[in-house]
């Protein structure tokens, strides 16, 4: 099982994204660093997050596309709980709670990537979309777009 991951804080290269970082999460849950997320990927199932059109956009390899909106435990019920898991979004708010909840529901391995999608990407990691590789990621919305240093921005 992972732990809470104090490390993970000082694990974003932007001082100001992780000063929104700090802010914006309650870290109320393990957490997992992009580059640590990375290097283990394949011990891991991910799961995204997002929305599907952000996830259609692009997203990481083999990850499983679970929402925010409408994210029901029970789409993930055939998962074993003691399996590792990593949940991203763009930034790790939606994670966050996504976590929370598998946590509730008896999940003992989760843990939220810390920085998110956007993270990821921002270390030049590899993503996906439906065709192959690609430079694109949905980045939300403008003001949440400001937080994606690398890629190409799309907003529809």
């Amino acid at each position: 099982m992972l732990s809470l991951c104090l490390c993970c804080f000082g694990q974003v290269k932007s001082g100001a994204f992780r000063v929104m970082l700090k802010g914006l999460l309650s870290h109320s849950v393990p957490e997992i660093g992009v580059q640590q997320a990375a290097r283990e990927k394949a011990n891991f199932i991910f799961l995204d997050a997002r929305e599907p059109k952000e996830f259609a956009v692009s997203h990481i390899q083999g990850s499983i596309p679970v929402g925010y909106d409408h994210f029901d435990v029970q789409r993930v019920a055939d998962l074993p709980k003691d399996q590792a898991i990593v949940v991203y979004c763009s930034v790790g708010y939606r994670s966050e709670k996504v976590s929370e909840k598998l946590l509730k529901a008896g999940f003992t391995n989760v843990s939220n990537m810390y920085g998110g999608f956007f993270e990821w990407v921002n270390e030049g990691l590899p993503i996906v979309d439906d065709k192959g590789a690609t430079e694109n990621v949905h980045a939300f919305d403008r003001s949440w777009g400001v937080w994606l240093r690398k890629g190409k921005r799309v907003y529809r």
